[in-house]
């Protein structure tokens, strides 16, 4: 079982660090993320829009988190910029267990919304310094993690839900507030990432980088098919279909077993812009006909029905695992190697619009228009699949004439110092 493990895990070093701190701050989130509904609906007495509303109030404020706070880790180090948001997520995320009043649960969903922005931003540059000669496999490897982590979380979060007392809802709250301190403090014995004064004199270069803010959008356009399985499937099922209810978490099973198994092998040979838009257009074609079988499945027997969603969310996944592994290489190799923490806050931007906008879109689109909802959403998402190779290789020529005028020093690579800083 050791050996086996052993394969399973990265070099030892920075890379399995890393992933220990990733794995340890995902299963936290996947207790909270399961369980958290119901703790702010059951226990504190709050409404359902009410929750919503908080929940859409985070996210949207946090999304201007991102590019200051990637600045910061460009200026000071992604280490020690990421491990201060991990231990800002622990006391944000305690703020919880004091919520008393509706007014003190839109303020912690703020600060836990600011913090999340913050992650991704800060979390990136450590990403590239550390992901070796195969960072793109690296990178798809820590979804996969991510993914395995979320899922043995709601695990855990279904053991507290079970019993359903109030105190054991918090205690999945006070998990949730270890694991970010976990996280920070096993990041704490990573190197640092170190960033030459030198280049960090245009503070702001990403929002005046055409190529990566067209990146950015298109990649917040694709995006939104990502509130699908956790929002728009349930209701449909519900509503459209006469599969069971319990076929919605059969269907997250199918979705999170194909990502932690197919997403690293999926972003082999994802390297450079061309064939991130190549798989970006493929994962347009695979969306379009996940779509068009779970949107047959209306009107079908029971039987045919689940058999088409779970074929549809088979499809759905594949047209997922191939839209990550072109967004991951279109957000770390369209930024400069000295600033990707700001290049990455933008980047957040587009993800966190189409995050917060996700299922007004696909409710809108889906929901009361049956099978031609999904088609036209499904041709909506192919046509923005269609137009990535064009875009990347405009990016990729505007970055090579902006790379081949600068001086040498520019181009750069951050680096790493000390084992432990």
């Amino acid at each position: 079982m050791g050996r086996l493990i052993g394969k399973l895990l990265p070099h030892r070093g920075p890379q399995r660090r890393m992933t220990a701190a990733t794995f340890v701050n995902s299963y936290g989130g996947g207790m909270f993320i399961t369980s958290s509904a119901l703790y702010f609906t059951v226990v504190l007495g709050f409404s359902a829009a009410e929750v919503a509303f908080g929940l859409f109030l985070g996210a949207t404020l946090g999304l201007v988190a991102g590019v200051f706070v990637g600045r910061l880790a460009d200026r000071l180090g992604a280490r020690e910029t990421h491990v201060s948001v991990m231990f800002c997520g622990a006391a944000a995320m305690a703020g919880n267990l004091a919520v008393r009043s509706y007014l003190q649960y839109d303020l912690v969903c703020v600060a836990i919304g600011l913090v999340y922005a913050a992650d991704k931003a800060s979390k990136a540059p450590m990403i590239r310094a550390f992901g070796g000669d195969a960072p793109g496999e690296y990178r798809a490897y820590l979804r996969s993690v991510i993914n395995l982590a979320l899922a043995l979380g709601a695990l855990t979060a279904g053991v507290g839900m079970g019993v359903g007392t109030p105190t054991a809802y918090r205690c999945l709250i006070a998990a949730r507030v270890a694991a970010f301190l976990g996280c920070g403090l096993i990041e704490s014995g990573l190197p640092r990432v170190v960033t030459p004064r030198s280049q960090l004199e245009d503070r702001w270069a990403a929002f005046r980088d055409r190529p990566y803010l067209t990146a950015t959008v298109l990649n917040s356009l694709m995006s939104v098919h990502m509130a699908l399985p956790t929002f728009l499937l349930p209701l449909w099922i519900a509503q459209d279909t006469t599969a069971p209810r319990w076929t919605v978490s059969g269907l997250l099973v199918i979705n999170t077993g194909l990502i932690v198994l197919l997403q690293v092998p999926a972003s082999r040979g994802v390297e450079g812009h061309r064939a991130a838009g190549r798989r970006m257009f493929w994962a347009g074609a695979a969306l379009l006909v996940g779509f068009g079988l779970m949107g047959l499945a209306a009107g079908a027997g029971t039987t045919a029905a689940t058999t088409l969603l779970a074929c549809g969310i088979a499809a759905y996944t594949v047209g997922e695992i191939w839209h990550a592994a072109a967004s991951m290489e279109w957000s770390f190799s369209l930024a400069p190697p000295h600033a990707l923490g700001q290049y990455s806050g933008v980047f957040g931007l587009g993800g966190g619009a189409a995050e917060a906008a996700g299922p007004a879109v696909l409710g809108a689109a889906v929901l009361g228009h049956g099978r031609v909802g999904w088609l036209v959403l499904g041709l909506a998402l192919l046509a923005v699949g269609a137009v990535s190779p064009v875009l990347v290789g405009w990016a990729s020529r505007s970055q090579e004439r902006r790379v081949a005028s600068a001086p040498p020093q520019s181009v750069d690579s951050a680096r790493t110092v000390g084992a432990a800083g």
